[in-house]
């Protein structure tokens, strides 16, 4: 592998969001973030061109810049089934119309349904909505990067004027006069709601809602048959064309920023500056980009590759990518996670 490239790799590895590194990741998301350029400018530099199929390696190498999902973190029980109840709960909303599940269906993909929401007051939403499934696992949340923990991410959302449109003390009024609410919360916290608790409840349920298991991450730990050899192709492409200088570590994503559109423009909205989004679940997340307006994963990968690489893949390259990336669909519960209802 290109020299570039392992550095790169090195820096985002340490961004990759796992527990213990949240601190360092936010530094060395941007010193990813420089080198991941270098190499996006210059792909393939001195590098031999990817095997084909036939000639795949059937054990994955030791020094792979993925990494599978860790468990979620230890937690009171009392405090997680708390947190996932108000997850689900619409009177954390001004008009106790929305909850947070109402744009990130846990049933399915951890986002919505469709190209993009309807916010509050019927205004439209300026980004298509991420999953929250591994969001646990970014170094920043939202395409903007613009929050840096799960709590400062959940207050933004409830006092959001096209989102939940609440105050705090609106919300926390409403759970103290509910008294099996209040009750729940004097068992887990030892104390009525306030913002403290009810921010921690939430952070603990979406810690939890990580999805190992993906067919990936089993053969990166050694079940060499999880991937066929095409699959095993779509993966050294993946790291030979240059798509894990941005997209790597535990979440596959979401440790650095990207400038959007190197060589031509990726979408008609185009922001100068986003953060990767991890390639978690891909597969079950259409439609694709910050505006929704890639339908399907071989479009998403061929304007992509033009953008971000000046590269003009053939078919079977677009087919084997697409293929790796389907593998890298996982479990939450012991369940693999679903595409949207029709």
């Amino acid at each position: 592998m290109h020299y570039i490239l392992k550095i790169a790799f090195v820096f985002a590895w340490l961004s990759a969001g796992f527990y213990p590194l949240r601190g360092i990741g936010r530094v060395s998301g941007f010193l990813a973030l420089s080198l991941s350029v270098c190499v996006v400018l210059f792909p393939l530099a001195g590098e031999a061109p990817a095997q084909s199929p036939s000639t795949s390696s059937a054990t994955p190498a030791l020094d792979e810049p993925i990494t599978p999902i860790p468990s979620p973190p230890a937690a009171d029980p009392r405090k997680l089934a708390l947190g996932e109840s108000l997850f689900a709960d619409r009177r954390l909303s001004h008009d106790g119309r929305l909850a947070c599940s109402s744009c990130h269906d846990i049933r399915t993909n951890g986002a919505l349904s469709r190209v993009s929401g309807t916010a509050n007051a019927g205004a439209k939403m300026a980004f298509d909505t991420p999953t929250v499934f591994n969001a646990a696992l970014s170094f920043r949340l939202n395409w903007e990067g613009n929050q840096r923990s799960l709590q400062s991410q959940a207050e933004a959302s409830l006092k959001d004027p096209g989102g939940m449109a609440a105050g705090m003390d609106e919300v926390l009024d409403r759970l103290k006069a509910a008294s099996d609410v209040a009750s729940r919360f004097n068992e887990a916290y030892g104390h009525p709601p306030d913002r403290a608790s009810l921010l921690d409840a939430l952070e603990i349920y979406e810690e939890s809602l990580v999805t190992p298991g993906s067919r990936f991450d089993r053969w990166l730990s050694g079940e060499a048959a999880q991937l066929s050899p095409n699959e095993q192709y779509g993966y050294r492409l993946f790291k030979s064309l240059g798509c894990a200088s941005c997209h790597q570590g535990v979440n596959i994503g979401g440790n650095l920023f990207e400038r959007v559109g190197i060589f031509r423009p990726l979408t008609s909205t185009q922001p100068r500056l986003l953060r990767v989004p991890s390639l978690r679940n891909i597969a079950t997340t259409p439609p694709y980009f910050h505006d929704g307006s890639a339908p399907t994963l071989d479009d998403a990968v061929r304007r992509m590759a033009l953008a971000q690489l000046d590269q003009r893949l053939p078919d079977v390259q677009v087919d084997a990518i697409v293929a790796f990336l389907n593998t890298l669909t996982g479990t939450y519960r012991g369940v693999p996670v679903t595409g949207p209802a029709p």
